[in-house]
């Protein structure tokens, strides 16, 4: 496990290239962290250092965005806070995008946690502050 402590927003690249430096081939990444712990700040950042152009925001009400990497790679940005039970994630076709290939950002995963892959990144976001943060990357 990999813990980084960042004191500002400027900082978070730090820990997007973190976290594309510890995929070794795994494709979905769990973001645990309260509201408003910047997990979708950290999704942009992570996009971002993959060469994303596209406005990254919030699929809260989409449950999943798609945005492109620098290099055509596809990236799926997955928010389960507002889905109550798990069968909503099966209707939303979720193992088509989980073993696509495709990278996989996913808020709020302890909504669906039964059906991630073992082989899932988990990134835990702890506030420590107005703008300090502590991340733990396993």
């Amino acid at each position: 496990m990999k813990t980084i402590h960042i004191e500002s927003q400027e900082q978070l690249r730090e820990v997007a290239r973190a976290v594309v430096g510890a995929l070794d081939g795994r494709t979905v990444v769990a973001l645990d962290g309260g509201m408003g712990a910047g997990k979708t700040t950290l999704v942009r950042e992570i996009a971002a250092e993959l060469g994303c152009r596209d406005a990254v925001t919030s699929p809260t009400f989409a449950i999943v965005n798609q945005y492109e990497g620098g290099d055509g790679q596809r990236i799926f940005h997955f928010d389960f806070y507002r889905i109550d039970d798990q069968r909503e994630a099966f209707d939303l076709g979720y193992e088509e995008y989980f073993y696509s290939g495709a990278l996989c950002l996913v808020e709020w995963p302890e909504k669906i946690e039964g059906l991630l892959p073992d082989e899932t990144m988990h990134v835990r976001i702890r506030v420590d502050g107005d703008s300090a943060r502590t991340f733990e990357i396993d």
